[in-house]
């Protein structure tokens, strides 16, 4: 199987509301990458909306869409976290987490309201969204000896490589990413310096 080169995500945060009997529905979705950064974002959601019943979500991540979640926060079960999921999964997306936060307006919307309510809020805050294509890059840790620095600086400028972490010392560290269509070529390049070991960090 080919592996893909790109994914659609969401470029920044974006909202989305929906009304109904007095009930407000705030969606947000966010680029996110892991479990550890969502906790974040929907800790600073409760806290930014202290006085709501619900805050629930879904999220997807990785390359291959396979790590997802969604979760009802108290609302009957499956009438939130998976509405939401679904329009996740209808916008083709990965790497994004989407938030629904409800303000109870004092009247139940029953099982098939509550389902309605979520998801076309989610879909309000991806309709308002700029949704991207992303390029896909392997990450790498390069471990080098100081004396091999000149030439894998180098060669990393030859590349227009990016530089995301640097660490010059006798033993040098950087920490890179490569495209997918042009790694085998580059990690061939750098492993002709002796001193170089390459950690691979992942792809995303």
């Amino acid at each position: 199987m080919e592996l893909k080169s790109t994914y659609r995500t969401v470029a920044e945060l974006s909202e989305g509301l929906y009304k109904e009997k007095g009930s407000k529905f705030i969606a947000y979705a966010i680029p996110c990458y892991s479990e550890e950064e969502a906790k974040i974002h929907l800790e600073n959601w409760r806290k930014a909306n202290h006085q709501a019943r619900h805050v629930c979500y879904a999220y997807r991540f990785g390359v291959n869409q396979d790590v997802y979640r969604a979760n009802d926060d108290g609302e009957p079960n499956n009438s939130a976290g998976i509405p939401i999921l679904g329009q996740i999964q209808s916008f083709d997306l990965t790497n994004i987490l989407i938030g629904v936060v409800r303000y109870f307006g004092g009247t139940k919307l029953g099982v098939g309201g509550l389902i309605t309510a979520y998801k076309t809020a989610a879909k309000d805050a991806l309709e308002n969204a700029n949704l991207i294509e992303k390029e896909i890059f392997e990450w790498i840790q390069l471990k080098f000896d100081y004396k091999d620095m000149p030439s894998i600086m180098s060669l990393v400028k030859q590349h227009n490589l990016v530089i995301h972490e640097q660490i010059f010392e006798l033993d040098c560290q950087l920490k890179l990413n490569l495209p997918l269509h042009r790694k085998e070529i580059l990690k061939e390049n750098l492993s002709e310096f002796n001193s170089v070991e390459i950690q691979l960090l992942g792809i995303y």
